[in-house]
């Protein structure tokens, strides 16, 4: 079997693999490198392509999955905090002057 081939990925792998690469896409990632990250992502919470059988099975790693929406707000925690207050205050007066 090359390297690359998906048969020995089950349906629901397949699936999973699609439905990351959509969201990867739309945040604008290059579609190689969003084919390549879904199936890593995949590959890391099941173990690789699954095989048939009684007691084959491990199971599921759902962190990989969970990782994603976690990362945001590193960049804004790291900035001090009368700058967070000075910009809320322009984002704030922006709003206002919009609205009327």
């Amino acid at each position: 079997m090359p390297r690359g081939d998906k048969s020995s990925y089950t349906d629901k792998q397949k699936r999973q693999a699609e439905h990351i690469e959509a969201g990867y896409k739309k945040r604008g990632v290059p579609e190689p490198e969003a084919e390549a990250r879904a199936w890593a992502t995949v590959n890391k919470s099941s173990g690789g392509g699954k095989k048939s059988g009684s007691g084959r099975g491990k199971p599921e790693n759902k962190a990989p999955f969970r990782k994603g929406g976690r990362l945001g707000g590193k960049a804004a925690a790291a900035r001090p905090a009368a700058q967070r207050s000075a910009s809320a205050r322009k984002a704030a007066a922006t709003r206002k002057r919009r609205a009327s």
